[in-house]
């Protein structure tokens, strides 16, 4: 009797069915999360195209290309660096982890509130605004990760389990899932077209992108690619960050809730992403100190970058 080879695409559809069936509020959480980006960024497209608002296009585009050019100068870095020890690679992405939290705070959060403020008058309403937002960006994440097949060096492999996709791919994907939210939280700080939020970010965002760059180069290598591959493919992953920036600033374009709403959902993605999978990459080594010490300093650039350019 002849047996029946499903075809990749079958084979991911069961898979994820599969999954879904397994976790079935895990699955409801990502598709409401997923529709409200979508209405987001069907009337953040439709306003552009009517308002105009090519220049704060132009913005995003231009700091989600910023974060990718860092990425690749970082990830060029690991050509000539490929004795760095764990303790600096974990006190580096403890740098990194430090800059998105305080980017959360500074550039996202505070001024998700205070566009809430101005739209409805007091600060409750604002404050729930945000936290709505908040809610969908975890929401997100949290079925992004359940759902998308990729691999953490301290973890092994999350998601579904896909025999088709090799070790290496598994690595791209968990990168494209923490740059995605990254390139989202540019585009959105530039929907308004005001620079005294969208620079600090981007700023903070970039320096960030060039040791997790380097970071994510390295840990290629340990796969057994060369380096040219390693650079390349760690490079590339920094290509979510433009793709990124272009979704943030499209489902923040739309209504006026849709600006503090999309603020929130760009931070509480990053949280999300920092403490899911940065701050435990930074301590499964044993250098839990110097990686708080690391996630402190980058915390305090941030504030500092956020004061200076803001």
């Amino acid at each position: 009797m002849a047996s029946t080879v499903q075809s990749p695409a079958a084979t991911l559809r069961s898979v994820w069915l599969a999954q879904a069936q397994a976790s079935p509020w895990v699955a409801f959480s990502l598709a409401a999360a997923s529709v409200a980006v979508l209405l987001l960024l069907v009337a953040g497209g439709i306003n552009a195209f009517h308002s105009g608002e090519a220049t704060n296009v132009r913005y995003a585009l231009l700091g989600g290309s910023a974060g990718f050019a860092a990425t690749a100068l970082g990830a060029v870095a690991a050509i000539g660096l490929r004795d760095v020890s764990t303790r600096a690679q974990d006190s580096m992405l403890g740098f990194a982890a430090g800059m998105m939290l305080a980017a959360s705070a500074f550039s996202l959060i505070l001024p998700g509130l205070e566009a809430g403020r101005e739209l409805f008058g007091n600060g409750p309403a604002a404050a729930l605004t945000v936290v709505v937002g908040l809610g969908l960006g975890v929401l997100l994440m949290l079925g992004l990760d359940h759902f998308t097949p990729h691999e953490h060096e301290s973890t092994g492999p999350r998601g579904p389990e896909f025999a088709r996709l090799n070790r290496v791919w598994l690595f791209v994907l968990a990168i494209a899932l923490h740059n995605l939210p990254e390139g989202m939280a540019i585009g959105v700080s530039f929907a308004n077209g005001d620079l005294d939020v969208g620079l600090p970010l981007t700023t903070a965002i970039s320096i960030q992108d060039i040791p997790e760059g380097l970071a994510v180069a390295l840990a290629l290598r340990t796969t057994g690619l060369s380096a040219k591959a390693s650079v390349l493919i760690a490079a590339a992953s920094g290509l979510m960050e433009p793709i990124g920036a272009l979704v943030g600033i499209g489902m923040s374009s739309g209504f006026a809730v849709a600006y503090p709403v999309s603020l929130g959902l760009a931070a509480g993605a990053m949280i999300f992403v920092v403490s899911h999978e940065v701050i435990p990459e930074t301590h499964r080594n044993g250098h839990q100190t110097p990686a708080t010490l690391g996630l402190m300093l980058g915390f305090a650039v941030m504030m500092f970058l956020d004061t200076a350019l803001g």
